[in-house]
């Protein structure tokens, strides 16, 4: 499954995401690219993966987020997972693009939180793309423009059949 995003740097969420706010900040300045390229190639291959609390993972048959959001203490396995691509760029010392093909099962917003850990600081995803589903790209969709010219066109050929 490809994906692009961006993961803030520096800071933290409980649902490792922008959906809450920041619950933790840290220091950025110790970052580099290089640093930046040496945790993607960690993070590439078979990697065990914990998924985050607020996930539809399914504790005793409940959703985890359901616990989590009552304030319940939840514990979730980790899982093994797939990350076949996974190339970042480090655009700012806040904000990092990435792309990233990966196996069925895999949290993104959980890479990112591992991804700021590994580099000695917080991360979250502050935004998520997927770029296909089975056939479907992203790529050869049409833009809102064009898709309004399709119907327009379409609604005039059949009116004059």
């Amino acid at each position: 499954m490809p994906y692009t995003g961006k993961m803030k740097l520096g800071a933290t969420t409980p649902t490792y995401d922008a959906e809450a706010e920041e619950d933790a900040v840290f220091p950025t300045d110790h970052i580099s690219q290089a640093m930046i390229q040496e945790a993607s190639q960690l993070f590439t291959g078979e990697i065990l993966q914990t998924p985050p609390v607020y996930s539809a993972v399914k504790v005793d048959g409940t959703a985890a987020y359901t616990l989590a959001r009552k304030g319940k203490d939840v514990v979730l396995q980790p899982r093994r997972i797939q990350i076949y691509e996974f190339h970042t760029i480090f655009d700012s010392f806040e904000e990092v693009l990435f792309s990233v093909r990966c196996s069925k099962g895999t949290y993104i917003r959980s890479l990112a939180h591992d991804f700021g850990a590994q580099l000695g600081s917080g991360a979250y995803l502050r935004s998520l793309r997927r770029e296909a589903i089975g056939e479907w790209r992203v790529s050869d969709a049409l833009s809102v423009e064009e898709a309004h010219h399709w119907i327009n066109d379409m609604g005039k050929a059949l009116e004059t059949t």
